[in-house]
């Protein structure tokens, strides 16, 4: 920010102050505006019966770290000489001012514990941003990970409301915050919690938990397939033809990428472990019959490891796996391809995840998911930039350029069709992590504009047997996807 920072006035309940609003202030404070802190005394949010069931059921889940609906000791008020230039309010209370408001609405009421509410029922609610009670100048789709656990499902969609408020906060400062459609009033919620919870979330997580303890929660499968014609990504449809790598007892291939190298094709995978908890790097070669060898490992790594890019530049092979359970994002090179690799870099710093890799206009872009400290690893997309490999890489001035469970996952390497359009792969969140994947255009790239057109949705049906797919790659005419298999925990190969 040029000159003196941007001052902002944030409004909290007096009473009743949670660890998301918190989170707000600390993070407004790190990006280093002038922040002053009131309170709404007219706020009606207090503790109640929903944040008691809530708290239950993450213990029965196991989280032991803070929630982000959690009460917090009260924070202190903070007062400035200079006039502010933008209000957030945080609360369930007015929002009248002469100053630029922005609140936050979900499920047509001010975002708050009552959210719960409309998880506690099934929905998948998103969250605008509004600017003084009529605009909509910003809207988040967060990934709810857990569908059967309305306490996971409202964290989920808080650490998306601290990620929502602090880039329209970044597009207020850079005089950069648009319209994009008009609203009638934001009210408060009145809405009960206990009924929707008992009625709707308690069969829904009896029913998960029935279906976990007969079969295992992902069992995914990886298929493959020679083409010489249009493939997935141009056609938009799986067709036919495809081949599943043999599973055994006690893991499963997810994540393929195809590479061809000296005449040779090989299939790089997620080779997830049961009893490690955790996933390595595996490679499938191809004989020279056209037969595939089975799997074996290249890459292990005290942290999981999955979605193994693998390309060759500068006179080298590399592979970007992700790894954001390390916190940073690491460059391997190839020390005796395929079977031998070293760390050479790390790029990024941060819960990054499915980093894709893309070349354009002079330059290197990465377009990946940032978990942002809290919620869903699947609906925060940010771009980075570098002029080489070995960076030094910068993120996006737009970052995140969206926050969308329908989108914003990587799901494979960009493609190239032959009409020259650069297509990326893209998750769709929509029936769960895994539930679907688009092929998204990507329309316009530099260092002023990130603009995806809206993906289309692959067509699953062809010979491959499992709708639920998040993977697609290719190189040359060698393809690779992947699928949810059902799969019974007292399975036999």
């Amino acid at each position: 920010m040029r000159g003196r920072p941007l001052s902002i006035d944030v409004v909290i309940p007096e009473r009743a102050q949670r660890f998301w609003q918190q989170k707000v202030i600390q993070r407004l404070d790190a990006e280093g505006y002038d922040v002053a802190v009131g309170y709404d005394r007219a706020s009606i949010e207090a503790f109640s019966l929903a944040d008691t069931v809530l708290a239950l059921e993450r213990r029965v889940f196991g989280r032991r770290e803070p929630s982000l609906t959690a009460m917090v000791q009260p924070l202190p008020a903070r007062f400035r000489h200079r006039a502010p230039m933008l209000r957030l309010v945080l609360t369930d209370g007015s929002s009248d001012s002469d100053v630029p408001t922005i609140t936050l609405r979900c499920a047509g009421a001010v975002l708050g514990v009552n959210t719960a509410n409309a998880i506690a029922t099934g929905a998948l609610p998103f969250i605008e941003a509004i600017l003084d009670g009529q605009t909509i100048v910003d809207r988040a789709f967060p990934m709810i990970d857990r569908r059967e656990a309305t306490s996971l499902g409202l964290e989920d969609m808080l650490a998306r409301a601290v990620t929502l408020l602090l880039s329209v906060v970044r597009a207020f400062a850079e005089d950069r915050l648009s319209p994009l459609a008009e609203t009638s009033n934001v009210e408060r919620s009145n809405a009960g919690f206990l009924l929707p919870y008992v009625t709707r979330a308690l069969p829904r997580l009896g029913r998960e938990a029935v279906r976990r303890a007969r079969f295992h929660h992902a069992h995914w499968r990886v298929g493959y397939r020679f083409n010489d014609g249009p493939g997935v990504a141009e056609s938009g449809r799986l067709g036919r033809g495809w081949t599943a790598i043999p599973d055994t007892p006690g893991r499963f291939y997810a994540d393929p990428f195809a590479f061809h190298w000296q005449g040779r094709h090989q299939i790089f995978v997620e080779d997830y472990v049961q009893a490690d908890r955790k996933a390595v790097i595996s490679v499938a070669e191809f004989r020279d019959d056209g037969s595939l060898q089975a799997p074996r490992v290249v890459l292990d790594e005290p942290h999981h490891l999955s979605y193994p890019q693998v390309f060759a530049r500068d006179g080298s092979i590399w592979m970007l796996p992700e790894a954001s359970a390390s916190g940073k994002l690491t460059l391997y090179r190839a020390l005796s391809f395929p079977d031998a690799w070293q760390p050479d870099a790390v790029l990024i710093e941060g819960e990054i995840s499915d980093a894709t890799l893309l070349e354009h206009n002079g330059s290197l872009w990465l377009f990946a998911t940032d978990r942002d400290g809290f919620g869903s690893t699947s609906d925060t997309l940010v771009v980075f930039q570098a002029p080489r490999l070995l960076g030094p890489w910068r993120p996006h001035h737009l970052n995140p350029i969206l926050i969308d469970r329908r989108r914003a996952r990587p799901g494979g390497a960009i493609q190239r069709d032959a009409a020259g359009r650069l297509l990326l792969p893209v998750q769709d969140g929509t029936l769960g992590y895994g539930g679907g994947l688009g092929v998204a255009h990507l329309v316009e790239l530099d260092s002023e504009t990130v603009r995806f057109g809206e993906p289309t949705a692959v067509c699953t049906s062809g010979d491959w047997p499992h709708r639920r797919i998040h993977t697609l790659n290719r190189s040359g005419s060698l393809e690779v996807i992947d699928g949810i298999a059902t799969m019974p925990r007292r399975w036999r190969s």
